[in-house]
């Protein structure tokens, strides 16, 4: 499903991958020799993590998407250190992502779960048309995920500098961490209607527009910021809170995508260089 703008030949603004899935109950238990284990321990960049397997499943898309980007490779069974006499062995899976960023999700999933114990309000989606065809929504907390790859580029005049020069140039790009800043400034160039669409929805549905990134780092050996924000979806207020809440309904299990180019020059330390980044967002609606 794709977000566009009410004029005439405007591109589409954010396009939805075309996986689809079907409604699954998270109570059903697989059997088949390859599923995945009740609890998984994950080794990610030598901080463990152990996780179950339903909160596994109801992770973002997005994130599963760039924590196993060739799909869940189950590791190999080691023996515990704690447990040497014994000699318990678990399972393993070492995954190259920042173990912050699956942190800062698992808390806000903990406490948008308490929040949602403390309302006991009717979900919207149980007066919805969806709600007919996917039941297991009825009792779910929805959540807005944004998600953004960030890979910038440098063009400098004296190569010899190059690898300080890019490592200042993610902590300035860091720095910059205001959510929609970037888009913005796209906007203002371009007069893009539709982008300016995409955060008006987005503030309707509960971010604010001077929110900054939730979690945002320097991907290690790379040229690239990984930034990611969850926000609870906004339905009591104006009508178009629900409005809004029904349209993102649209990205449950199907992530969406935009990409843009900008560049600027900028001063890093003594030097003033030609910056380039291009960024991808990522938006969905995750339930829990």
């Amino acid at each position: 499903m794709a977000i566009t703008s009410n004029n005439d030949g405007q591109e589409d603004l954010i396009y939805s991958a075309p996986l689809q899935y079907d409604d699954v109950d998270s109570d059903y238990e697989i059997t088949t020799p390859d599923a995945i284990p009740q609890v998984l321990d994950l080794d990610l960049r030598g901080i463990q993590i152990r996780l179950d397997r339903e909160t596994l499943v109801n992770l973002p898309e997005s994130l599963l998407i760039a924590m196993f980007p060739k799909g869940l490779v189950l590791g190999k069974h080691e023996e515990e250190e704690e447990d040497e006499d014994d000699g318990e062995a678990v399972m393993v899976t070492h995954v190259d992502f920042d173990a912050a960023c699956l942190q800062y999700v698992l808390k806000y999933y903990t406490e948008a779960q308490k929040r949602k114990q403390d309302d006991d309000k009717e979900s919207i989606y149980a007066t919805t048309s969806a709600a007919q065809y996917y039941p297991s929504l009825m009792n779910k907390q929805p959540i807005i995920v944004l998600r953004e790859e960030l890979e910038y580029f440098c063009v400098v005049s004296c190569p010899s500098t190059i690898n300080q020069i890019k490592l200042a140039a993610g902590e300035y790009l860091k720095s910059h961490s205001q959510v929609f800043a970037a888009l913005q400034k796209n906007i203002a160039r371009e007069n893009n209607v539709a982008e300016q669409h995409l955060i008006d929805m987005l503030c309707d549905a509960g971010f604010s527009r001077e929110d900054t990134w939730g979690y945002r780092e320097l991907e290690p050996n790379r040229t690239c910021i990984a930034s990611m924000s969850l926000v609870t979806l906004k339905i009591a207020g104006p009508d178009n809170h629900l409005a809004t809440a029904q349209k993102l309904l649209l990205f449950w299990r199907k992530p969406a995508r935009k990409c843009w180019w900008d560049g600027n020059t900028v001063e890093i330390g003594d030097k003033s260089i030609r910056l380039w980044a291009r960024r991808t967002w990522t938006l969905e609606l995750a339930l829990i």
